[in-house]
């Protein structure tokens, strides 16, 4: 069957080992000095290893597959402990893999397997893609104002265009600015996302799971170091595992680039909160 699945870069891969911690399901070895993925079965596709590869040689790729089987990876995940099978779960929910999830659930039930305590509900299986699945996000105290009464916020974005593969580093908005670089999805989930980070920043936005030719990325962002010599680099990414590529391809671009700057990684979670903010 053909479907999504792990593709790694043999010439890029150094053998660091970074990515297999970050691989519960067992896929992924070290042999002969480089990451392999050893089984199709194991590996589910969904890139939880991406973000942990300092040299972005792991992707995914569509392509003929054996089925992933959610029994054979339990059976090595419950081998590694209550945190491990923890994680699994919480990667598979965090993705709408809820026919996996149900799946894993009835496997630990039926192996007499202590489940984790915030995970004991089967969730209701969504039937169409996974990623339309619908989630409810609570928030409470939420009013709902009459728009008449709310001034219109103006943008804060300075120049067009934004995307990673348009825009060019040569662009006089970059030329010694401070510039964002966010993963699409955050300015959807953060509802301040103009006043917090455009205002007086240069933009750009790209998406480490679905976008290609991320080499071009690379050479952008060095290329904003050192040609735009820009003053600083923020890193803007959601809490999912696959968006931790972009911030890996950003420290892997300032580390090529003759200029140094400081790069600073904040993580918004599904719910627009702001999680974590530090200069990395």
């Amino acid at each position: 069957m053909k479907r999504t699945i792990i593709s790694i870069d043999a010439e890029k891969c150094t053998g660091c080992g970074a990515c297999i911690p970050n691989c519960p399901e067992g896929a992924m070895q070290i042999v002969d000095g480089k990451a392999r993925l050893i089984s199709d079965l194991f590996c589910d596709g969904l890139g939880a290893c991406i973000g942990h590869c300092p040299e972005g040689a792991i992707a995914t790729e569509e392509r003929e597959a054996e089925p992933y089987d959610e029994g054979r990876v339990m059976a090595n995940i419950v081998k590694q402990g209550k945190n491990v099978v923890t994680a699994h779960l919480e990667h598979l929910k965090s993705h709408n893999q809820i026919a996996f999830y149900n799946e894993a659930l009835e496997f630990l039930k039926s192996q007499n397997t202590a489940m984790p305590d915030s995970q004991t509900q089967h969730l209701p299986v969504h039937s169409g893609c996974p990623g339309s699945a619908f989630r409810n996000i609570e928030r409470s105290g939420t009013v709902v104002e009459d728009k008449s009464d709310i001034p219109e916020r103006p943008s804060r974005l300075s120049h067009w265009p934004v995307q990673l593969h348009l825009m060019s580093p040569l662009a006089p908005a970059y030329q010694g600015a401070h510039v964002v670089v966010s993963a699409d999805c955050v300015g959807y989930a953060y509802g301040d996302f103009h006043k917090d980070w455009l205002a007086g920043k240069a933009l750009a936005i790209a998406c480490p799971k679905l976008d290609e030719g991320q080499d071009e990325y690379l050479k952008k962002i060095v290329s904003l170091v050192d040609d735009a010599k820009i003053n600083s680099l923020t890193v803007l990414t959601m809490e999912v595992p696959c968006c931790r590529g972009l911030l890996a391809m950003a420290q892997k671009a300032v580390g090529k680039a003759s200029r140094k700057i400081r790069v600073k990684s904040v993580v918004i979670g599904i719910d627009g909160k702001k999680q974590s903010e530090e200069w990395i």
